[in-house]
């Protein structure tokens, strides 16, 4: 029974060290606009397309 007990322990202990060892994913996205809007990063927002 003690080893039963000792691989729990170690299982807890390594679960969420794995999960943070994988980090955030901060890969950026792309931003998705409605129709004739496009992405400004500049001003981080949808702005209306201007066709000339």
């Amino acid at each position: 029974m003690p080893i039963k007990a000792a691989l729990t322990a170690l299982a807890v202990t390594l679960v969420p060290t794995l999960g943070l060892a994988m980090g955030c994913n901060s890969e950026k996205r792309a931003q998705s606009c409605a129709e004739g809007t496009s992405w400004d990063a500049q001003s981080q927002s949808c702005v209306k397309q201007v066709t000339g």
